[in-house]
């Protein structure tokens, strides 16, 4: 299931963000650009001189800053990550659906929201080239083993744009990967990105594919800083180095680096009560 680009926010509500987000400290700096179609890239690193800085990461153990401040850093990124989300309407309107899938199979709530982040940022309607379906992502062949096939009242592909049918069946499926590799929760990322066959004859490892070491390191880096080590999670997870993420965020100039700048490094954000990727 290859990762795409899809619309979160505009650009008023991103640079909101970026004043919220640049306020506290994060797991690793993430790097934004806006493109010429208007879609926003976003990167662990500085990838050319496109990229401006969009949040900065917390500083090293080794710069003089206690464990405990280091901590407090740590433990202030996920409410801000978690009110990015909360800015998409597309999200907004499945929280209740992966509430529901978190519940049935045990999989932490996170864990599904980075993973469907990675796979299509909440665009309900998403097809990938090779005829991904949907939410999560998912191809026929799989969905029907979770039920979902064509029959006289729709295709597979059309049932599959449907948020609740596509999170039912990709969750199950998820599951069933958490449940095959035990404990390796980076395996069933893997698995879900190139399939549990091509991990298996990798010797139960990270299929060498660019693609899918990355997938796993996105869906990693957001679940971490959604829900840190320590907060209750559900599923056994180490630590991923950060990789490449991008979202499609519709406005801006176009071509350049133009993210809004002099952001206040003393601001602080809050959302109002009615409000709350890689080829």
């Amino acid at each position: 299931m290859r990762l795409k680009l899809f619309s979160l926010l505009n650009l008023p509500l991103l640079a909101m963000l970026l004043t919220a987000l640049h306020a506290s400290p994060a797991r690793a700096d993430i790097w934004a650009y806006i493109d010429g179609q208007g879609v926003t890239h976003f990167s662990s690193l500085q990838l050319d001189e496109r990229y401006e800085l969009f949040s900065r990461g917390g500083e090293s153990f080794t710069t003089g800053k206690t464990a405990g401040s280091q901590a407090q850093g740590l433990a202030a990124t996920p409410p801000r990550l978690r009110a990015y989300f909360e800015l998409s309407p597309g999200y907004k309107a499945v929280r209740h659906l992966l509430r529901e899938a978190s519940d049935k199979h045990g999989i932490d709530y996170e864990l599904l929201q980075a993973l469907i982040a990675t796979e299509s940022g909440f665009n309900a309607q998403a097809v990938s080239p090779k005829g991904a379906v949907g939410l999560m992502q998912l191809i026929p062949p799989t969905a029907a083993r979770y039920g979902v096939k064509s029959d006289k009242t729709a295709q597979a592909e059309q049932k599959l744009t449907d948020p609740r049918t596509n999170i039912r069946a990709g969750s199950s499926y998820l599951n069933y990967l958490i449940k095959l590799f035990p404990g390796e929760i980076e395996l069933a990322i893997a698995a879900y990105n190139a399939g549990e066959g091509a991990v298996q004859r990798a010797g139960n490892r990270i299929p060498n594919y660019p693609e899918t070491k990355n997938y796993v390191k996105t869906v990693m880096q957001l679940y971490n800083q959604l829900k840190p080590a320590g907060t209750g999670r559900g599923t056994s997870v180490s630590s991923v180095n950060s990789g490449r993420v991008r979202m499609e965020m519709m406005g801006g100039a176009s071509g350049r680096a133009n993210l809004p700048g002099a952001l206040a490094a003393s601001a602080s954000f809050a959302l109002p009560e009615a409000a709350a990727r890689l080829d």
